[in-house]
């Protein structure tokens, strides 16, 4: 099992560990419900560095990332950073990602999720046919998200970039807390503001950020946050988790993510989610919230009234900021309407739920 250069902070501070990706990450430190209400309210931090970072260049480089991507990496400019998703040849998902333009045409860092280091890297390299400069630099990348309304507040006296002003999905690189070369985001996976910083894991620059981070947030109460809070967080904006929500099963248009599918540009299976577009998806990722008491988990079945199974739970939890149990799941299209009646099957007993607005939050 792997360590990041923080896992050692995590288990002085008493953290519930577990492998996660491979990876020895925190769960929880003083509990994910207390831990969510910190992030939401104020700021946390989060230890992410298990995920990986891909540094394409050249001047191939951008006709790489648009043929194996469905998102138009061609209107990003430097600074500015991209949702997508690689699509394979059954027009499924590889894997989801961040396509962040470092200089326009010429260099980008892709970042993938952990789980996928290996498959994402190797069907990149595949398609690599114009000698693309490739580097994986995931084992020597720490990344920490600080998440939350005040994050930016606490951060901005460790350095002279702007990062109190910086927009949805643009990022700024300086220096940050005395160590150079730190590229600051502003991509987060929770909905609640803030930032996330890449640096170089060298001359014990992980100790100085994490310290320098925690220092600055002592007085405003700023906690560290483990992976627990950040599945609760993340659902709450019906943030899709790769393995979970979508899949190398799972077309972008099914998933809701048409927004990233750009049919103005050649990519990889474009013809066949093109064919989905024109025939209609038939079944479709949708919220829900219970109405009876029960917490929808992975992999339960979703029936109808007659109790015949039309979907499964992919994702699902009580969450702590509208003390509700909510889920997400795929649906047949017949059902996939607002305020819909489902019902989902758990211990045996069929729980009545119905279909809402996205995001819960």
């Amino acid at each position: 099992m792997k360590s990041t250069p923080f896992t050692n902070k995590h288990i002085t501070l008493g953290a519930k560990m577990a492998e996660f990706a491979g990876y020895n990450m925190p769960i929880s430190y003083t509990g994910i419900n207390d831990e969510h209400a910190a992030v939401r309210t104020n700021a946390g931090v989060f230890d992410v560095s298990h995920m990986g970072e891909f540094i394409l260049k050249g001047e191939g480089a951008l006709d790489l990332i648009q043929r194996v991507t469905t998102n138009d990496a061609s209107k990003l400019s430097n600074g500015k950073a991209q949702y997508s998703c690689l699509p394979n040849n059954d027009g499924g998902i590889i894997d989801d990602l961040l396509v962040y333009c470092v200089e326009e045409n010429k260099v980008y860092m892709l970042v993938v999720n952990a789980s996928n280091i290996e498959k994402d890297w190797n069907w990149i390299m595949q398609h690599n046919t114009g000698n693309v400069e490739m580097h994986n630099i995931s084992d020597k990348t720490c990344l920490l998200a600080i998440q939350g309304p005040n994050a930016a507040k606490i951060l901005q006296p460790l350095t002279e970039m702007d990062i109190l002003n910086l927009k949805y999905y643009t990022f700024v690189k300086g220096v940050f807390a005395g160590v150079e070369n730190v590229l600051v985001s502003a991509t987060g996976y929770t909905g609640a503001g803030g930032v996330e910083i890449y640096f170089e894991d060298k001359e014990d620059a992980a100790d100085k950020i994490w310290d320098a981070i925690f220092e600055a947030g002592k007085a405003s109460g700023m906690k560290p946050v483990g992976l627990g809070a950040r599945d609760t967080l993340r659902l709450e904006k019906a943030f899709c988790l790769y393995g979970n929500d979508i899949d190398d099963t799972t077309n972008p248009l099914e998933a809701s993510l048409g927004w990233i599918t750009k049919f103005t540009k050649e990519f990889t299976a474009r013809n066949i989610i093109e064919k989905v577009k024109a025939d209609g998806a038939k079944r479709k990722l949708v919220g829900f919230e219970m109405i009876d008491r029960g917490i929808p988990r992975h992999d339960y079945k979703i029936k109808n009234a007659a109790g015949n199974e039309i979907g499964k739970v992919t994702s699902g939890t009580q969450s702590p900021s509208l003390q509700k149990a909510i889920g997400l799941g795929y649906v047949t299209v017949e059902h996939s309407a607002f305020d819909s009646e489902i019902f989902v099957e758990v211990r045996d007993k069929l729980l009545k739920a119905k279909v809402v607005k996205v995001p819960f939050l």
